[in-house]
């Protein structure tokens, strides 16, 4: 049922390597550059959006990894899914919350004076 555990291996590596260091370095307060400021409002969020998908992969792939029963195997899938409603939440505040930061800091256009 389980597969070849490499393959989960590999696939739980590379997920580390891509997926881990940029969350966690944005919530110990590191900022990328290269993010728009409109969006950095919300990094908090996304960064633990971000971590709820990487234990998305954590739950479907160290039980397989450990050669688990059918019934485990199932139920961490299971698990994932609250993960992927918790990313989806998260993802979602963030964009509240950056909607919310450009209604705030956007200029207003001058009044005009309707009674001249």
């Amino acid at each position: 049922m389980n597969g070849n555990p490499l393959y989960h291996w590999v696939a739980l590596a590379v997920t580390t390597v891509l997926v881990l260091p940029i969350p966690v370095a944005i919530l110990t307060g590191w900022t990328p550059s290269w993010i728009p400021v409109r969006k950095r409002a919300g990094m908090r969020l996304r960064a633990y959006g971000t971590l709820c998908l990487y234990g998305l992969v954590l739950a479907n792939g160290v039980p397989r990894v450990a050669d688990a029963s059918l019934g485990t195997v199932m139920t961490w899938m299971n698990v994932g899914f609250g993960f992927i409603a918790a990313a989806c939440v998260l993802f979602f505040l963030a964009e509240r919350r950056d909607a919310g930061h450009r209604s705030r800091t956007e200029e207003r256009p001058p009044a005009t004076d309707a009674g001249s």
